[in-house]
């Protein structure tokens, strides 16, 4: 881990509560499957913040949306991993709560109930959070419904006013199936980088080979990287492969939080002035990381 001087990361995110189950064998219709279930902390905005902490960023900032039911103990576990947490504590929705079915090939399902995440408002903003910003981070699934996409447009938008670099993950190929992949496109016009996963490219450009969905991609935004799981990622700009980065060695135990751990440790290396290949391979290194072990955040020392 290396610190990262200078200016801050935003984060303006989800965060949620993760029961993660592993099951080894197939999961069996209208019976038990035996598992593992454990509690743990996530969201994908608030994975970001906890990874690019751990990376080495200084003052990282998480801006997100809870219910009263859960706000301590998150807000407990980001200042521990070193987070600056602005949660905004909601009167009527609980905290978000994803159920995280991790197979013998650490390959995860998602069953998600969004709860407060999606009900980020514009209120909930204070353009006081980018002061010494160096980037923006915005996490997709704030896209998805009409108060929360409003909240993080704004977000964006201040961001832009200010020079801030901004970047998007767009969070889930299956939100964005329901959504609409043009009404996505339009709700991140502007942004700096997008941080697709395969399946993600593929869906927003047509494209099933994500080499030619990272290319498109990058003619609409600056700077686009695809991550591939063990296949490693991919970097793209002005319509060019720029780059194709291995991934580095793992044992697949749980890849909830690996794509965030990848964001969060590449966001920490531009901050520090890597380029984006370099900063890339710090990414794929993260994602080895957190593909190794059982939750979405960093492992405490």
């Amino acid at each position: 881990m290396t610190a990262v001087d200078g200016r801050a990361l935003l984060v303006v995110g989800d965060v949620v509560t993760d029961v993660l189950a592993r099951h080894r064998t197939p999961l069996a219709p209208a019976t038990d499957t035996a598992a593992r279930i454990v509690t743990l902390p996530g969201g994908a905005g608030a994975n970001v913040a906890c990874w690019a902490a751990h990376s080495g960023v200084q003052d990282v900032r998480l801006l997100a949306r809870v219910g009263a039911d859960a706000a301590d103990p998150h807000e407990r576990a980001l200042r521990a991993a070193g987070v600056r947490p602005h949660l905004v504590v909601d009167p009527e929705a609980p905290t978000g709560t994803v159920i995280c079915l991790v197979g013998a090939d650490g390959e995860r399902t998602f069953l998600t109930d969004s709860g407060a995440v999606l009900r980020l408002s514009a209120a909930d903003w204070s353009d006081g959070l980018l002061a010494g910003a160096g980037h923006l981070h915005v996490s997709g699934y704030l896209l998805f419904a009409d108060t929360s996409r409003a909240s993080a447009r704004l977000a964006m938008a201040a961001a832009r006013a200010r020079s801030v670099p901004v970047s998007v993950d767009p969070a889930s190929a299956g939100f964005i199936a329901r959504f609409g992949v043009d009404r996505f496109l339009t709700a991140v016009e502007g942004a700096d980088v997008l941080l697709p996963n395969h399946d993600e490219a593929a869906l927003l450009t047509g494209l099933p080979d994500p080499a030619d969905a990272a290319a498109k991609l990058s003619r609409h935004f600056p700077l686009v990287v695809c991550t591939q799981g063990p296949r490693g990622a991919l970097v793209a700009a002005s319509g060019t492969i720029v780059a194709k980065v291995p991934a580095e060695p793992a044992t697949a135990v749980d890849t909830t939080g690996a794509g965030d751990a990848f964001t969060g440790a590449f966001l920490a290396a531009r901050l520090a002035g890597h380029a984006p290949v370099t900063a890339a391979r710090h990414g794929c290194r993260a994602g080895a990381r957190a593909a190794a072990h059982i939750g979405a955040r960093p492992q405490s020392p």
